[in-house]
């Protein structure tokens, strides 16, 4: 049986953290800062590498590229900037939504980024091109578009409107399920092959991805009024939720079964998670700081005698 515990902590000083996110080899990670500043990090040596500013209000997301050579970046100041790694400097200011935005992600090839909205849209924009529009703006939801997720040829929203939609790109499809409550968050699952959502009834939900069938349900967390990040860990083991009680909660992603408590930080809020791509380690945001959790082989009575 593996047991996460924290590994480090970083006390980022950019105000409140709004959201971690892991880049795509799971070696670095970016913060994204009340004080309108993303920072770049090696979570596991706790190494401060640089800090980018240029956003007008607080910034809400970020991503990295496949190469690790940009960030995109979305806040309350209603614009998407593109940054240069190295030199810390935006590249590029994109306007078109008239709201904050909550959600940015690229595609799997960095060509495009994605980006959702309170103004109930997604859009879609060429990073490659010079053009300054939103190439596809995605209108389905009736309510404000709360996450975003990609993969080679798929979009994953969530929203307000209680439902999932999953926009094939290779097809010109659209699949909405209607789940019944608002949602704070929507991820795919490690295998890709399911949809985890986080809802504000402090219930997390595990839907099949090709069926819209729920499989599962996860229980005990409190969300209150706070939009909550959900996640598996990167070999579909566990299930993992911020709470408001300052811990993540672990399930048993097949039994259902909370197997563990991880407090972050007590009387505080965790409301942002990231999964490592490629090993069995979790990040957690809340207040002034992100913390590190990693596996290890917990050992049975039945072992250790």
């Amino acid at each position: 049986m593996m047991e996460y515990s924290c590994v480090q902590t970083i006390e980022c000083n950019q105000g409140a953290v709004r959201a971690v996110r892991y880049n795509v080899d799971g070696n670095y990670c970016l913060t994204c800062g009340s004080d309108k500043r993303i920072k770049l990090w090696n979570p596991s040596k706790g190494l401060y590498l640089s800090t980018y500013a240029g956003h007008g209000n607080e910034v809400l997301d970020a991503a990295s590229s496949c190469d690790n050579s940009q960030i995109i970046s979305c806040g309350l100041d209603k614009t998407v900037i593109l940054w240069d790694v190295v030199k810390t400097q935006p590249l590029r200011r994109l306007r078109g939504h008239v709201g904050k935005i909550t959600s940015i992600v690229f595609n799997e090839e960095s060509t495009m980024a994605v980006s959702g909205s309170y103004d109930n849209s997604v859009m879609c924009w060429d990073i490659k091109s010079r053009q300054y529009a939103p190439v596809q703006v995605l209108k389905e939801a009736r309510d404000c578009i709360t996450s975003v997720k990609v993969t080679d040829h798929e979009i994953l929203t969530s929203s307000l409107d209680c439902r999932i939609r999953v926009y094939d790109i290779r097809m010109g499809s659209l699949i909405e399920d209607y789940v019944g409550e608002p949602l704070s968050s929507a991820t795919f699952t490690s295998d890709g092959q399911c949809i985890l959502v986080s809802c504000t009834d402090s219930t997390v939900k595990l839907f099949d991805k090709s069926s819209g069938e729920m499989l599962s349900e996860y229980t005990g967390h409190r969300i209150g009024e706070y939009y909550i990040e959900s996640c598996t860990d990167y070999t579909d083991s566990y299930v993992f939720s911020g709470s408001i009680d300052g811990s993540i909660w672990c399930w048993d992603f097949i039994k259902m079964q909370p197997v563990n408590q991880l407090v972050h930080k007590q009387n505080s809020v965790v409301h942002s998670i990231s999964r490592s791509p490629t090993e069995k380690s979790i990040l957690s945001a809340s207040g002034s700081c992100i913390k590190l959790w990693s596996a290890t082989e917990k050992q049975s009575e039945e072992q250790e005698i």
